[in-house]
């Protein structure tokens, strides 16, 4: 059976940046529906550690970078979503931490890296005394006044639960939202879509690529003279860990190489039976680019010696491990740098999205609605919606791949 369909915008791909996009565009009353070939947030998004940062790992050589000029204001932005006072309304999603803290070990090189990544970015970081503490660190100096070495600094930056982002994002917005088991581009104004056995030709006036690794395979899918955007992989090897402990952790450890990656990354997320004694941290980081060389048993046992060492008073005896392999996908830059700013590429009517860091869904929603033509107005909710219901199933969240720990 075949079925063809007309809409105003068509989005491939549900997580942040397609979710992002769908929030600010049918806000402003464009007729919008989202495709989705797995759930939504898989992989890319909810492999990501929810931190909105400001762009300081950036600058640990002491170089105000253009990535760390561009991130800059994004933790002032998100804030104001979270406060509905922004296009795109995320009051009600969850804010794991309001600081995300960093921590230089006693090391003279790590201590000279992060004072100048603070004089690069002097009045957003903050150099804590043992008293400012959080509860993780001062528990710790409580216990023992030796055992925090180093120096500890608060960012501006805050981290926010993805999981509640995704549900605050696609909540509104649930009747745009589809389940597509193969989506292909067959022109620059129409996606074929094969469900069950059946297709669906949906034209539409513009279709924006934001499916991550996939926008590679549907860019392959459309044969066409247009010059298309290359994609590159950058790779990591993540590990989550369920520890017992009741003060959860959120910061970065910068080691003593010159690399603008800090060590370790760490965030803390709820264990999902509630227990409030136990966290499962995640971690990622420089340990988790190099871990791509090795299998899971030996990542897990890096990291947990690396975290043994550096937080003495947390006892890992009876922590539960999981690591997986995810790549981040990026628009292909010269000798894989990464890429400044959130990047759309216009291949005719097709936009080419990649945020590149979840803290730039902003600096992207800005950028595609600059690249939508005047002509391209507002007309609302049209019947496409209605009908598209009755060809696909609705698109359901994805589980967070931590969530994996047994």
């Amino acid at each position: 059976m075949s079925n063809s369909l007309s809409v105003q915008i068509v989005i491939a791909g549900g997580g942040i940046a397609g979710l992002w996009l769908l929030n600010r565009l049918s806000s402003e009353g464009y007729d919008v529906v989202l495709l989705e070939k797995n759930a939504l947030g898989n992989a890319q998004t909810l492999a990501s550690q929810g931190i909105i940062h400001g762009g300081l790992k950036y600058a640990l050589g002491g170089v105000l970078s253009p990535a760390s000029s561009a991130i800059a204001d994004m933790p002032a932005r998100w804030r104001a979503c979270l406060a509905g006072d922004d296009v795109v309304d995320l009051r009600g999603t969850r804010v794991l931490s309001e600081h995300y803290y960093m921590w230089s070990s006693g090391s003279v090189r790590s201590r000279l890296k992060t004072f100048l990544g603070s004089k690069a970015l002097r009045g957003r970081i903050d150099a804590l005394s043992a008293e400012q503490y959080p509860t993780f660190f001062s528990e710790a100096e409580a216990q023992n006044t030796n055992a925090v070495k180093g120096t500890l600094y608060q960012l501006t930056d805050f981290v926010i639960d993805t999981p509640s982002l995704l549900h605050t994002l696609a909540a509104p917005w649930q009747d745009r939202i589809f389940y597509c088991s193969d989506i292909k581009l067959e022109s620059e104004t129409s996606l074929l879509l094969t469900h069950n056995n059946s297709q669906i030709k949906l034209n539409a006036d513009r279709i924006i690529l934001c499916a991550g690794e996939g926008n590679e395979a549907l860019l392959d899918s459309w044969t066409t003279d247009i010059k298309k955007p290359d994609m590159q992989r950058r790779p990591l090897h993540m590990v989550s860990v369920r520890v017992t402990h009741e003060a959860p952790a959120y910061l970065h450890c910068i080691g003593d190489s010159f690399g603008m990656t800090p060590r370790l990354t760490i965030t803390s997320h709820p264990c999902r039976d509630g227990n409030s004694k136990q966290w499962i941290w995640y971690v990622g980081g420089e340990l988790a680019e190099s871990g791509v060389k090795l299998d899971a048993e030996q990542q897990q046992k890096r990291v947990g010696q690396e975290l043994s060492g550096l937080f003495p008073w947390v006892d890992f005896s009876d922590a539960s491990w999981h690591s997986f392999f995810i790549n981040r996908a990026e628009p292909r830059i010269a000798d894989l740098q990464r890429p400044d700013n959130a990047h759309v590429s216009e291949c005719g009517k097709v936009l080419v999205c990649w945020p590149t860091k979840l803290t730039l869904s902003p600096n992207l929603g800005d950028t595609v609605r600059q690249l939508l033509p005047p002509d391209l107005k507002p007309v609302g909710h049209s019947s496409s919606n209605q009908q598209l219901a009755a060809l696909l199933p609705k698109a359901v969240l994805a589980d967070s791949p931590w969530e994996q720990i047994r």
